[in-house]
């Protein structure tokens, strides 16, 4: 589905006003979104080859066999493949560190570039969960084969669980990108898309609330070194951001606020701005540290170091005043805000991504560091 659809109330409400409402309001699961794609097209899906080799194996990047041993014998079981090609030049290019994961595809699309899912057992936050990933064409270009690549952890509203929705090609978020590359106006990210929750019981503020499941670890700890481990990525903060819509917003903003050192820029799509998880009851102290007021606050008074927040939010949905009362009291210093006004925008995924490619994903890339190719001659 090449286009941004609108959606019904039916599909995906719009939010009524009160903070907490648009965190389970936007919600776009694998059956709706099917629905959608079957509903627009019967099975035009199979002619177009969307789910041609669904299932199969994945691996990204461009991988040379095992180098042979000095003495012509076969290479030795377990050694890394000399696939990495040492990187020149840049010593913020960080290659695959491994362990490499099983990834198998789960979307083709129209460029020939795959969407693949994985089982991520993370080893800091003891959570294990489903990880999605995308990788731009450019990835598997020779010529940044020593380069490094932004990453740009992509997080869903509502629960966030059992499945990550812009994985979904029918959003068109991976598309974007590709056509925001061409046109010069995106870096060509590499995408890591998580579930952002343990369960559908209860949303848990992206955060380690005492006696629940360090769903903060995940997402700030072991989601990226999953990155480091599979993609060629860059060691400092000039790669690595977020975008979010609902719910995913905030736990991108909050986590950006939270780790400055290690991320630098998001783009938060119709969020909230402060926690409001029924499971921080009795842990006002641990609340506090995961708000994004006090955070941006803490921040401030430490004079950075420098983050970039674009909020997005549509005409047509409420909590545009959230944005705009935090960008009166915490934009200011380091924290460096805007907001953009999706036109007739609804509280729903495509919108949002119609907001990036009317300019949210120039501005992330003008914020970020970009591959650079090897020089010729």
């Amino acid at each position: 589905m090449d286009q941004h659809p609108q959606q019904s109330s039916g599909r995906a409400p719009e939010p009524a006003a009160g903070r907490g409402r648009s965190r389970r309001a936007l919600w776009i699961s694998a059956g709706v979104v099917g629905a959608l794609v079957l509903g627009g097209g019967g099975f035009a899906a199979y002619e177009n080859e969307w789910f041609d080799g669904n299932g199969q194996a994945v691996s990204f990047g461009k991988n040379h066999p095992p180098a042979a041993p000095a003495d012509g014998g076969s290479p030795k079981k377990g050694a890394s493949p000399s696939a990495s090609p040492t990187p020149t030049g840049d010593p913020d290019v960080q290659l695959p560190a491994g362990p490499k994961s099983d990834f198998k595809q789960t979307t083709k699309l129209d460029d020939g570039t795959i969407i693949a899912k994985t089982r991520l057992a993370g080893a800091k936050s003891g959570f294990e969960g489903d990880v999605w990933v995308w990788a731009p064409k450019e990835y598997d270009d020779p010529k940044y084969a020593k380069s490094a690549f932004p990453v740009l952890i992509a997080l869903p509203g509502g629960n966030g669980f059992p499945a990550n929705y812009w994985s979904d090609r029918s959003l068109g978020l991976q598309k974007a990108i590709s056509e925001g590359v061409q046109a010069g106006t995106s870096l060509p990210f590499v995408v890591i898309m998580p579930v952002l929750n343990p369960d559908n019981k209860y949303y848990y503020d992206g955060a380690d609330i005492p006696g629940q499941p360090k769903m903060g670890t995940w997402i700030a700890e072991d989601v990226p070194d999953f990155a480091r481990a599979n993609f060629r990525t860059y060691k400092s903060r000039d790669g690595w951001a977020f975008m979010g819509s609902s719910s995913g917003a905030f736990v991108g903003m909050k986590t950006l606020l939270q780790y400055p050192d290690r991320f630098k820029a998001v783009i938060a799509s119709g969020g909230e701005i402060v926690p409001d998880s029924p499971l921080w009851k009795g842990h006002q102290a641990e609340m506090d540290a995961n708000n994004p007021e006090k955070l941006a606050d803490k921040l401030i008074q430490a004079g950075g170091p420098d983050v970039y927040i674009n909020f997005q939010i549509g005409t047509k949905e409420s909590g545009k005043d959230r944005m705009t009362k935090f960008v009166q009291q915490y934009g200011k210093g380091p924290v460096k805000t805007t907001i953009r006004d999706i036109q007739n925008g609804e509280h729903n995924g495509w919108h949002y991504v119609r907001g990036m490619k009317e300019g949210s994903l120039e501005w992330i890339s003008k914020v970020l560091k970009g591959p650079k190719p090897e020089p010729t001659g």
